[in-house]
C-alpha cells in the first residue's frame, strides 16, 4: 500500500464533512474533477470503496467513516508538528507545568518566570507553578504528571535529566536584640543553646537540620513550628526565638522586621538548586525554551 497522502486525506475528511465534492472544490479553488481524481485513487489504494452517492452529493461508507476518524488523528497529529517547528522561529505556545520546592518558590523563582513570559516571544506561553517537596517534585516528574520540575539537587534525581539552577545560603536570623545579632557568621551547632522557630519536619531544611544536630549527638530546642519561611520571619521578630531560613528569603525583610541575617559557616549550609524532566527529547517546545531560561538565569546569577 502507498503512503497516504496528507493533502488527499484533508480533502477527503472535508468531502465527508460537507457531503459535496463540489463545495470542497469551491472552497479550496479545485476543480471538481480532480477531488474526485485524488478520492478515486485514495480508494484504490487503500482497496476498499470509501465514498457513496446519495441524492444530493456523497457520503461515507462504513469503511470511510473509520478513516476519517484515523484522518482526522494524523491531520491533527501533523498540526501539531508543524506548530512545534515554527515555534522555533517565531515563539512557542501552550501550557507549562512546573513543580518547584518551597525554598525556590520563595526565592528566586517567580522572579524568572515572569521575565520568561514578559518576552515578547513567549507570549502565547502560560507556566502553571506548584509548589511541593522537593521528594514530591521527584515523584510528579518520575510519574510524569509535570514537565519540569526545580528541587534542592540533594534530592534522588536517579533517572532524571537535569540543568544547573541557582544556588542559596542557609544562615541563622535573629531579633537584633538576640544575643547572637553581633555575630557575623556562625557554625550551627553554636545556635544549639538558644530556642528555635521550625519548619514542617517534612520540608527539606528541617530534615538537612536534623542530621546535621543528630552527627554532633545533640538535639535543637524548638519553641514553635510554622509552615512558611515567613511566618518563621515574623515569630522571630516577635522575639520568641531564631530560625534557621536562606539567606535570600530573609533579606527583603530583615529591615522592616528589625532582623539580623548570620550566615552559617556549615559546609551543608550552601545549597544548589537543579532544573529536572524525564528526557530533553520529550519536552514540548514551550517547556523548553522555560527550562534553557531558567538555566540562564542560574549561571547570571552565579557570575554575579
Amino acid at each position: 500500500m502507498k503512503d497516504l497522502d496528507l493533502t488527499t486525506l484533508r480533502l477527503f475528511v472535508a468531502v465527508c464533512d460537507s457531503r459535496s465534492i463540489a463545495r470542497v472544490g469551491e472552497r479550496e479553488n479545485l476543480v471538481p474533477s480532480a477531488i474526485s481524481k485524488r478520492l478515486a485513487q485514495l480508494e484504490q489504494d487503500l482497496g476498499t470503496r470509501l465514498l457513496k452517492r446519495i441524492r444530493r452529493g456523497v457520503e461515507p461508507t462504513a469503511a470511510g467513516e473509520t478513516l476519517r476518524e484515523h484522518a482526522r488523528g494524523l491531520l491533527g497529529a501533523a498540526q501539531r508538528v508543524t506548530d512545534d517547528m515554527r515555534s522555533y522561529t517565531s515563539g512557542a505556545s501552550g501550557l507549562v507545568r512546573l513543580m518547584a520546592s518551597t525554598s525556590s518558590v520563595a526565592e528566586s523563582l517567580p522572579d524568572d518566570i515572569a521575565e520568561f513570559l514578559q518576552n515578547p516571544a513567549h507570549h502565547a506561553i502560560r507556566v502553571n507553578v506548584q509548589e511541593q517537596l522537593s521528594r514530591d517534585v521527584v515523584r510528579a516528574l518520575r510519574e510524569g504528571s509535570v514537565s519540569l520540575g526545580v528541587c534542592w539537587d540533594a534530592a534522588d534525581l536517579s533517572g532524571l535529566q537535569t540543568y544547573p539552577y541557582r544556588q542559596d545560603h542557609l544562615a541563622i536570623v535573629t531579633h537584633d536584640s538576640h544575643p547572637l545579632a553581633k555575630h557575623k557568621q556562625i557554625e550551627f551547632v553554636d545556635s544549639f543553646e538558644f530556642d528555635h522557630i521550625g519548619l514542617p519536619a517534612s520540608s527539606a531544611v528541617q530534615l538537612m537540620l536534623g542530621r546535621a544536630a543528630a552527627a554532633t549527638g545533640q538535639t535543637i530546642r524548638y519553641r514553635a513550628e510554622v509552615s512558611t519561611f515567613e511566618a518563621a520571619l515574623r515569630v522571630v521578630r516577635s522575639g520568641l526565638g531564631i530560625s534557621v531560613v536562606p539567606k535570600e528569603v530573609a533579606q527583603p525583610l530583615a529591615a522592616a522586621f528589625n532582623l539580623r541575617i548570620i550566615p552559617l559557616t556549615d559546609a551543608w549550609a550552601k545549597r544548589r538548586f537543579a532544573i529536572c524532566f524525564q528526557d530533553e527529547r520529550s519536552l514540548s517546545a514551550a517547556a523548553k525554551l522555560l527550562a534553557e531560561h531558567l538555566a540562564e538565569a542560574g549561571r547570571r546569577s552565579s557570575a554575579t
